[in-house]
């Protein structure tokens, strides 16, 4: 996991908790996000989300930290991060009630209350739009959600547009690709089929067939070599393919190991 300083680094003062309830505190806390969170997806511990009162709004705060830290939106239309959020939500029953359930209790309750003050420590800090506050943010969110539950019109999109929607489409995939193949792949794993042995150990068959139908999906959504390496950096790879072997050939061998790995 992640580890952010709001605003140290370039303002000499960290950002407060009440600071990033009230909107306030340094301007210029979006850009040491940008410098200290790269190119990657930020996901919690496992199991983190199951343990705590408002999962969803964690994930929705993933969302606007994928892209940018800052709240876009706007009366009019959802910005680029609560559009990926609301694209991933139509595909999940009942995800639209629970969030917007979250965001009620939340603000029923307030983000200065040492109820959840513990939780709310632990959420991803993003910046309210000029002239709101991070409830009022929230608030506008939760009303574009509603909107979106009563069928009101999004923004639909083939291919995901942030990071976090990456994540989210092919959570297996970033699994096997960030967790195996990263950037300290070559201090734990000789080679590559060493690497996919120890996911391979560590996963039953339910998990490696899931994998293998993202790879499956993923293929057939990304179909230009020249954007396949920077989709698959996106879910974590850092490695290249063996040698003579292509970045798709690679995939899909991997996808045949999966599918013909014996059940233990």
């Amino acid at each position: 996991m992640v580890t952010v300083d709001f605003g140290e680094e370039v303002t000499g003062r960290s950002m407060s908790r009440e600071d990033f309830i009230r909107g306030t505190g340094p301007r210029n806390v979006r850009h040491v996000h940008r410098l200290i969170i790269k190119d990657r997806p930020v996901t919690p511990p496992d199991g983190f989300l199951d343990r705590i009162r408002f999962p969803e709004v964690h994930d929705l705060l993933e969302a606007y930290a994928s892209a940018g830290y800052v709240f876009t939106d706007t009366p009019r239309a959802p910005g680029d991060a609560l559009q990926s959020y609301i694209r991933q939500a139509i595909r999940a029953p009942g995800l639209l009630d629970k969030v917007i359930a979250e965001i009620d209790d939340l603000l029923a309750v307030g983000l200065f209350s040492g109820e959840i003050a513990d939780e709310v420590d632990t959420m991803p800090r993003i910046a309210p739009s000029a002239g709101r506050t991070v409830e009022q943010c929230l608030a506008l969110a939760r009303d574009h959600l509603a909107r979106i539950r009563c069928g009101g019109t999004y923004e639909p999109a083939e291919i995901p547009r942030t990071h976090w929607e990456w994540a989210k489409r092919f959570p297996g995939l970033q699994d096997l690709l960030g967790g195996y193949f990263h950037q300290d792949f070559s201090r734990f794993y000789a080679s590559h089929r060493e690497a996919l042995n120890d996911f391979l150990d560590g996963g039953g068959p339910k998990a490696t067939e899931e994998v293998a139908e993202e790879i499956d999906s993923f293929l057939g959504l990304v179909e230009e070599d020249s954007e396949l390496e920077h989709a698959t950096r996106i879910l974590g790879l850092w490695v290249y393919p063996p040698e003579g072997i292509s970045l798709r050939r690679w995939l899909r061998d991997i996808q045949g190991i999966l599918r013909h790995h014996p059940c233990p």
